[in-house]
């Protein structure tokens, strides 16, 4: 009887005692969470981040675009903009800025290529641990799309990492269309497929894209020679070579006029190719492709380049005239002639 009621004893001493271990296991557990996430905002807190905004005669668009980056919870810690019209009024306009900031006004335009170039470099020189893109016409949805975005690149030991640039006039539609396979997507809700947060491998590198400045050093800045269209797509290639982990963060939102109007479907909306209306576009648009399209990452696309732009011009458009001056423009790109159009 002793022994029993001894034995009874011992079981309860072991469940209590395994009570309180556990109870203090869930404790340290929670204490241990706290504190990562504690440093996980204070490494977020203590890393600098330098906005590089370039603008062209845009100051009326450029000060809203300023309002919401200056408006941003987690603000960055200095601002930079590149004016490739090196005006007066928007010299003041940096300058009024709550937060610490760089004007760098050019003599000559450098176009968005060579003006974030410009920009970033400056920025590293500073000493920046992240560079956020950001263009005169855009603006970030709300004022916690940063910090989303830091928190989206620590989550996901992210390289660069994008919000969603959505139409500014509609944000339920993709100012730009995204090809996913074989499929372009046009809706938002088109790129969410269930609760995740990220889309890998896919991201608008000038619209509110984030980049560590490990990740420049190993891509490099946007080709001046480009000038403008095309810019993009060319560091695009280059972060894919790379290796690094890169995305879009599907929590942050960047708001930008709706760019997708000169992408024009073919082959019943299987298929789309690119046609802008302006004359000065095309130009650049053509012959910056030709370039692209000779890089190793992309010379795998040119048969279906050539396919897509041929059914355009001759079968959609009936314009002859058009393909040869298409592939003109494309010739002048993969021989790296990058004179302007006046020249």
């Amino acid at each position: 009887m002793t022994d029993a009621v001894g034995d009874e004893r011992l079981r309860e001493e072991q469940t209590i005692g395994d009570e309180r271990l556990r109870e203090e296991q869930t404790v340290g557990d929670e204490r241990l969470r706290e504190e990562q996430t504690i440093g996980d905002e204070r490494l977020r807190e203590e890393q600098t981040v330098y906005a590089v905004v370039v603008t062209h005669r845009r100051p009326d668009e450029l000060a809203k675009s300023l309002d919401t980056l200056s408006a941003q919870k987690r603000a960055p810690d200095h601002l930079v903009v590149v004016d490739n019209d090196n005006d007066s009024r928007v010299a003041d306009l940096v300058t009024g800025q709550p937060i610490p900031s760089t004007y760098l006004g050019s003599l000559r335009n450098l176009g968005g290529a060579g003006g974030f170039a410009l920009g970033i470099l400056h920025a590293l020189a500073l000493g920046a641990d992240w560079v956020w893109l950001a263009d005169d016409d855009g603006r970030s949805a709300d004022s916690d799309v940063l910090g989303t975005l830091l928190a989206c690149a620590q989550r996901h030991s992210l390289a660069e990492v994008s919000p969603m640039v959505c139409d500014m006039a509609d944000p339920s539609r993709l100012a730009f269309p995204l090809r996913r396979g074989l499929a372009w997507r046009r809706k938002v809700g088109e790129l969410r497929t269930g609760t995740e947060d990220l889309l890998p491998g896919i991201a608008s590198l000038f619209n509110g894209a984030l980049f560590r400045s490990s990740t420049l050093e190993a891509v490099g800045v946007p080709d001046l020679r480009l000038f403008v269209r095309g810019d993009e797509v060319e560091l695009h290639r280059r972060l894919v070579r790379s290796g690094l982990p890169f995305g879009t963060c599907l929590d942050a939102v960047y708001l930008h006029p709706q760019g997708g109007d000169e992408f024009k479907p073919i082959l019943g909306g299987h298929m789309h190719t690119q046609y802008p209306d302006d004359a000065a576009k095309r130009f650049f648009t053509y012959r910056n492709r030709g370039y692209l399209m000779s890089q190793p990452g992309l010379r795998k696309l040119l048969p279906q380049e050539w396919a897509r732009f041929g059914w355009y011009f001759l079968v959609s458009r009936r314009d002859p005239v058009g393909f040869r001056e298409w592939i003109r423009l494309r010739r002048l790109g993969r021989r790296e002639q990058f004179g302007r159009p006046s020249q």
